[in-house]
């Protein structure tokens, strides 16, 4: 399967955490940030990111305990394109959305919602 039907895939089997921060994240809400979400960028579909400002937001899950050198490789590898990565475990998203959110726009450098 190539990259794009993987993400659109992706993006259709999005996880409850996934879903949340999108509600946040589309359409500008989030301090006139524009994000995409499941977009391939080189080798890879990253969950959220805002091109403009060169910031992917990763949300892991449990199976990231797993694999955290792949994990650790694959941030390398979109740090050496210029992003930076931001990372927020499931439940942080689940619970505590208000506090991701205003989080990732002290990332972004805008102003507290």
């Amino acid at each position: 399967m190539n990259r794009t039907t993987r993400a659109r895939r992706l993006r259709r089997d999005s996880t409850d955490a996934e879903r949340a921060l999108w509600l946040v994240l589309r359409n500008r809400q989030l301090g006139g940030f524009k994000f995409r979400r499941q977009t391939p960028i080189r080798a890879y579909i990253v969950d959220f990111v805002c091109v403009e400002q060169r910031l992917i937001i990763e949300i892991d899950g449990s199976q990231h305990d797993e694999r955290r050198g792949y994990d650790l490789r694959r941030t390398e590898a979109l740090e050496a394109e210029g992003y930076r990565v931001v990372r927020f475990w499931n439940d942080e998203v689940l619970n505590s959305l208000e506090g991701v959110s205003e989080a990732i726009l002290l990332e972004l450098g805008g102003p507290s919602p």
